[in-house]
């Protein structure tokens, strides 16, 4: 692998940057079409899942078409599931037969998915399983595929199980990714439940990653503490989530999932998200410093279902004219009291530009914003440029003659909700 002239640090700021990213959860899970678990939840048997193994055959698959896709919602970069808990690796590795190149398409599709990407201009990570259900050295615990078999079963089965050859496994294959795949941007390991399958390797996997590629970003899924350059909250959005103890923003990648599930489910008529929901997700993470890695999960033949197009339509509609109200933006200044109810901020300290958000087009014809006074310079619609309107005060107005006009506020002169847009968002210009 040529080495890449990308820093660490440089990762880092393009990260933020960045601010939003593909998810992709994809293999033969998605043949059984109810969860990238189903081997768990619906106890399928080793020879049930190798049967589906066997008519695996993706015949759609397209991988420019997703990445087209996933350039025009405006995501700039994309994380792959190279192995998920399944044990199947989607790429062509020499360390185990349970792969793609072995099913009827005989492709490797992670190497078609990269360079898809690549050619987009969209940064590749990867993503890779801790869990393995189908290694032959990896513990059975509670959170196996196997946990429902008998006590009696269970520990025959273990008997000879050697995690640290499990460990081995997994070193080989990460050196194998972060070898043959060019520059990757972003490791995101995953775990189950309370498994610490690395204990005594992970420091081994650490320095190997790094020795590799050293300016990678590691999520912190990997049971080291310290090792971690961004934090991972799953389908939640908490604020305290979004600092350390001392309250300072932290680096961190908010992860969710268009539908109930992470992988295709042919049954979900309903998805849980709404496409409003989604694109509200990617606002107020933004608006907590945070990335927004959104998932989809295409079907065994290969494409991206008529919901998540749906949803990835919204977005992509929305980023057309409001982009730069996401990227490179973050957490308004602190001098800035929180926007009016229903609404978020957004802030490039580039630009000295703010970004206010409406989840919901107010009602009343002025819309005050406290704080504000004297900090405009100019304010107008971001969707099509045109004028807004703002006013201050009057001389020797006080929080008793007008309390929803007190000093120091703005008021914003709003007419009908402007046509076509999800969430509109208006643009302060700040002195």
């Amino acid at each position: 692998m040529n080495a890449s002239p990308l820093t660490k640090e440089d990762n880092l700021a393009r990260f933020k940057h960045d601010r939003f990213g593909m998810f992709i959860h994809w293999g033969v899970y998605a043949m059984y079409a109810t969860n990238e678990w189903c081997q768990y939840w619906s106890k399928l048997s080793d020879e049930e899942y190798q049967n589906m193994i066997q008519h695996f055959d993706p015949d759609m698959f397209e991988p420019k078409e997703w990445a087209r896709i996933a350039r025009e919602c405006g995501m700039q970069y994309v994380v792959f599931t190279t192995k998920h808990h399944d044990g199947f690796c989607m790429w062509e590795t020499e360390f185990t037969d349970y792969k793609i190149t072995n099913t009827r398409i005989g492709r490797d599709v992670l190497r078609e998915i990269v360079d898809a990407f690549r050619a987009e201009g969209l940064k590749v990570g990867l993503y890779y399983s801790i869990s393995d259900w189908h290694h032959p050295d990896y513990i059975i615990d509670s959170s196996h595929s196997k946990r429902h078999l008998s006590p009696e079963e269970i520990r025959a089965l273990n008997e000879g199980r050697t995690m640290a050859r499990y460990a081995k496994y997994m070193r080989d294959q990460v050196r194998e990714l972060l070898t043959n795949y060019g520059e990757i941007v972003e490791f995101w390991f995953d775990v189950s439940g309370q498994i610490d399958p690395v204990a005594c390797e992970s420091q081994a996997m650490l320095d190997m990653i790094r020795s590799l590629q050293p300016h990678i970003l590691l999520n912190n899924r990997l049971s080291l503490p310290g090792s971690e350059d961004l934090l991972t909250p799953e389908n939640y959005l908490r604020d305290a989530d979004c600092v350390d103890a001392e309250g300072r923003s932290v680096t961190w990648e908010g992860c969710h999932n268009l539908s109930a599930s992470w992988c295709y489910n042919r049954d979900e008529k309903s998805y849980s998200k709404s496409a409003f929901r989604c694109l509200e997700i990617l606002i107020t993470q933004t608006s907590l410093n945070g990335n927004s890695l959104m998932n989809i999960g295409p079907t065994a033949r290969g494409y991206i279902s008529s919901h998540e197009r749906k949803i990835l339509d919204v977005y992509a509609h929305w980023m057309k004219y409001h982009s730069r109200a996401i990227y490179g933006c973050g957490q308004a200044p602190k001098d800035i009291p929180p926007p009016p109810n229903d609404c978020r901020y957004t802030y490039h300290a580039g630009r000295n530009c703010l970004y206010l958000h409406f989840m919901r087009w107010p009602t009343q014809a002025n819309v005050i914003l406290h704080g504000l006074e004297g900090r405009i310079k100019y304010a107008q619609l971001l969707s099509d440029g045109s004028y807004i309107q703002t006013k201050t005060p009057p001389p020797g107005t006080n929080e008793n003659m007008n309390p929803r006009f007190p000093p120091g506020s703005v008021s914003l002169q709003l007419m009908s909700e402007p046509e076509d847009v999800t969430i509109p968002v208006i643009e302060f210009f700040l002195n």
